[in-house]
């Protein structure tokens, strides 16, 4: 075990968080694999039909006796039925992202269910501690998926959340895949870390071989940014990103660069395999991801990595001068 602000707070062995990733997670067999291993797995509602997902909630009530957590993105369409849906199921904790806490927290609490809530900048996480939130996800700019507007790493951003806040436990989530990142982000206060990209690389995650494929062929530098003005995402560099950083260089007016941005999908490329179209959202972590992996086998890995980096270079007097 590793004791930690997080772990405390929602009971897990081990502060190894991993992120609800649209398609990769959103089903139980790679949640429940990391929860069973003693993290917390999450499983992606975003894109997930309501019967999907009352059946995914059923699968991870009855496979794990450990925390699990659902994320809900609050802008995804029918947020309030599936708000409904996880008031009447119960989930250990709830990781909320792209809305306000106070839509949802007085009701989560009341049922028992642990609130931690996405943030990406020393103002929101001021609100959300105001609001009354269990904990914090701090998102910095290497991660995957939707890195924070402003762009600032997860190494200042956390610790700029960690000293605005410190009474509320913090989960890090942006350029981590193993144990040295996890015990780089201890040191900077967070409670644990958030990893997205390493778990895309699991035998659990129901994404194409060709998604997984171009994650491990990526080196740290293979990622873009892109979307700017339209809700920036980082993804591998493809077709799709050079098209749109070739329109956003020129200043193409916004109609054209929302629709060149609107016709490619994370789903065309994590179900379908369009690695050259689609949007292959991942971290610059891609870089120090080398293989496919069990979920669990993951988790004991960062652990026993993090074990073999814990013992720094201890403080000794100097010579007198």
């Amino acid at each position: 075990m590793i004791r930690t602000s997080v772990t405390s707070l929602l009971g897990l062995d081990l502060p190894i968080v991993q992120a609800g990733m649209s398609w990769a997670s959103s089903c139980s067999a790679l949640p429940l694999a990391v929860s069973n291993a003693g993290g917390l797995g999450v499983v992606a509602a975003g894109p997930m039909r309501l019967p999907d997902l009352a059946r995914t909630l059923d699968e991870m009530a009855d496979g794990t006796d450990r925390p699990w957590a659902v994320n809900l993105p609050l802008y995804r369409a029918s947020a309030d039925e599936v708000i409904d849906l996880l008031l009447a199921r119960r989930p250990p904790v709830l990781i909320a992202s792209q809305g306000g806490p106070r839509r949802y927290l007085d009701r989560f609490h009341a049922v028992g269910t642990r609130c931690l809530h996405v943030v990406a900048g020393v103002e929101h996480a001021l609100k959300a501690a105001a609001a009354g939130v269990d904990g914090l996800v701090v998102v910095g700019a290497e991660a995957g998926g939707h890195p924070p507007p402003g762009m600032v790493t997860t190494q200042v951003l956390v610790r700029a959340v960690v000293s605005a806040v410190p009474e509320v436990p913090v989960l890090a989530s942006g350029g981590v895949a193993d144990g040295a990142g996890l015990a780089a982000m201890l040191a900077l206060g967070a409670g644990g870390a958030q990893f997205g990209t390493r778990f895309l690389a699991s035998t659990e995650a129901t994404v194409h071989p060709a998604y997984q494929e171009a994650v491990l062929a990526a080196g740290v530098d293979s990622t873009r940014t892109v979307g700017h003005g339209l809700g920036v995402i980082r993804a591998l560099a493809n077709d799709f990103t050079a098209r749109m950083q070739e329109l956003e260089t020129a200043g193409a007016e916004e109609a054209l660069r929302r629709k060149v941005f609107q016709e490619s999908s994370l789903k065309d490329a994590a179900l379908q395999g369009d690695v050259a179209r689609g949007k292959v959202e991942a971290g610059q972590s891609a870089g120090l991801i080398t293989e496919v992996l069990p979920a669990a086998e993951i988790v004991s890995r960062i652990t026993a990595e993090y074990a073999a980096v814990r013992n720094l270079p201890a403080l000794e007097p100097g010579p007198d001068r």
